[in-house]
């Protein structure tokens, strides 16, 4: 950790780190945010080696030794910052005292389902919120692997990486360009793929077959859109939530989220 601390808002560096908000620059650094200290925690145990620095406040929250301890022992840079200098770094309105800049990954998506059971995919989803929703649903269910297909969102998107409080560093992450390129590669791995579509039969039917027992890969589609038929069939099959009740239906992430708990239900009561 350097004695001197970092107070100018204007500074080059302060300036190339708050530029990491925006997708353009992301992929000419190859580095990303890390904001708040939930996130900036999970970084430093689950994936060390992706740390460039931290930066963090002079104050006294509990997570700061916590912190210091952590980058400490992953020999990883450190640097103390004014509020103001957290503040010009962070892209949320009210930052939390700690921001990490980090190595992006770009791992395939053959990589990344190798020896899966399960596995969700994004595809042309849209909002950082859903999709970091998502991910942390796939991770808590025990998902082996998430890919980004199509127009999807930037996984390294700073709303992206908050809404999955670390989740994004617990599981393999890729992207593919198209949903075929991501349905061949979990396919490959001896998958059978489920799109997750109101026109598809009831998932309970499903479960009751035996057909989530096995290795399974989810396709979720676009939030307002849904799946197309093309996109539909390339699948294996289609599979609903039902609604039993008066809603009109379910958002992306919560829908997500349960038939992700579906199958990772009936994959440990088999």
């Amino acid at each position: 950790m350097t004695d001197a601390i970092l107070s100018s808002t204007k500074s080059e560096r302060v300036r190339r780190i708050a530029s990491l908000a925006r997708k353009k620059e992301r992929r000419a650094h190859g580095r990303f945010l890390v904001e708040g200290p939930q996130a900036v925690r999970e970084l430093l145990v689950h994936r060390p080696e992706l740390v460039e620095t931290v930066y963090t406040t002079l104050g006294s929250e509990n997570w700061q030794a916590e912190v210091d301890r952590l980058a400490s022992d992953a020999g990883v840079r450190l640097e103390r910052a004014t509020d103001e200098v957290i503040a010009a770094m962070s892209e949320t309105v009210n930052p939390q005292g700690v921001v990490a800049v980090a190595r992006s990954w770009e791992g395939s998506a053959a990589d990344a389902v190798a020896g899966a059971r399960l596995v969700a995919i994004l595809h042309e989803i849209r909002d950082p919120g859903n999709a970091g929703t998502v991910l942390r649903a796939a991770d808590a269910a025990g998902a082996d692997a998430v890919i980004f297909a199509g127009e999807s969102i930037d996984p390294f998107h700073p709303k992206v990486v908050r809404s999955t409080t670390g989740s994004l560093f617990h599981l393999p992450v890729a992207v593919a360009p198209t949903l075929s390129d991501a349905v061949d590669a979990v396919r490959a791995a001896g998958l059978t793929t489920f799109a997750a579509d109101v026109r598809g039969a009831d998932v309970l039917e499903a479960r009751g077959a035996g057909e989530l027992d096995g290795p399974v890969a989810w396709v979720f589609g676009n939030e307002a859109r849904g799946l197309s038929e093309a996109e539909r069939a390339l699948a294996d099959r289609s599979v609903r939530l039902p609604i039993y009740g008066a809603a009109e239906s379910l958002n992306l992430a919560t829908a997500a989220s349960v038939l992700l708990y579906e199958t990772a239900f009936a994959q440990r009561s088999r």
